[in-house]
């Protein structure tokens, strides 16, 4: 099963549009895990075990193992989500992009060495910096687009001689000559949904991952108002800090469940 038709199969099971970030720092850990032996993977063992009947996806963001000398704890980690809910796809936040061998490399340390479904990549070195990642017909290849920071416009509302902006022209490449295998997603921040609903234009029902719910306070009616495809699925609305640290207690997990269904229900209601 591909990346696609696992994420579509998902979205009714689950019934669910919720994607949980497991973005873990060990400063904010709950004291109950923070002492013990790979405190990162047991805390998010727990989180997964009461989350993964509401959730579409999880999406751990790779600079959370790697900055703080964890990456035993993200293997773990990948290795219990195949195991405790295969059928729940998996993003591996990383956002590479480069060239070349590099570019290769990197394919092989998100879906060989982690076994992700998925990877979060950056366009901006063009075809040659995404196209060993898409050569994994069967993984997804979830390009940066119309992000959720502040900053972002910057460069992305840019405009191009033909009056297009930077981020819709990204848009129409990830929907169309970079779409090589139908295993292409973009991301596209619940801060800017009326952007959101012109990337929906450009791309029909091609999936958007919506960072920027939560903590970030990202507008989920809008979202749900512009993104949605007519099948009321097409997102993967990711909540992180949200959800993981609901609470500082013992009762970290269920907490974190908890929130889990409020978003989940909150989504449903709204579509």
């Amino acid at each position: 099963m591909n990346f696609m038709e696992k994420l579509t199969r998902i979205w009714a099971k689950n019934n669910s549009l919720v994607c949980v970030g497991l973005d873990p720092d060990l400063t904010k850990l709950p004291k109950c895990v923070r002492d013990i032996k790979n405190p990162i993977f047991e805390f998010n063992k727990a989180i997964i075990d009461n989350t993964c009947d509401h959730v579409c996806c999880y999406k751990p963001q790779i600079s959370f193992y790697e900055g703080q000398c964890a990456e035993e704890d993200l293997a773990m980690t990948m290795a219990y989500l195949r195991s405790r809910c295969p059928e729940v796809p998996v993003i591996l936040d990383a956002k590479r992009g480069d060239i070349g061998n590099t570019t290769k490399m990197y394919a092989v340390e998100a879906f060989e060495r982690y076994g992700a479904d998925a990877v979060t990549v950056n366009p901006y070195m063009g075809m040659d910096a995404i196209k060993p990642f898409l050569d994994y017909a069967d993984k997804g290849v979830v390009v940066l687009c119309r992000t959720s920071n502040a900053g972002a416009k910057e460069i992305q509302e840019l405009k191009l001689e033909n009056g297009m902006e930077l981020y819709k022209h990204v848009a129409s490449l990830i929907a169309g000559p970079w779409n090589l295998h139908g295993n292409n997603m973009l991301v596209a921040g619940a801060t800017y949904p009326e952007e959101l609903g012109e990337i929906r234009k450009i791309v029909g029902k091609t999936p958007l991952l919506v960072p920027g719910i939560g903590a970030q306070g990202g507008d989920l009616a809008g979202v749900l108002k512009y993104g949605l495809t007519e099948e009321k699925t097409g997102l993967v609305i990711n909540s992180s800090r949200g959800i993981i640290y609901a609470s500082s207690e013992e009762d970290f997990a269920q907490k974190a469940g908890a929130e889990t269904i409020k978003l989940k229900e909150a989504i449903n209601a709204l579509r």
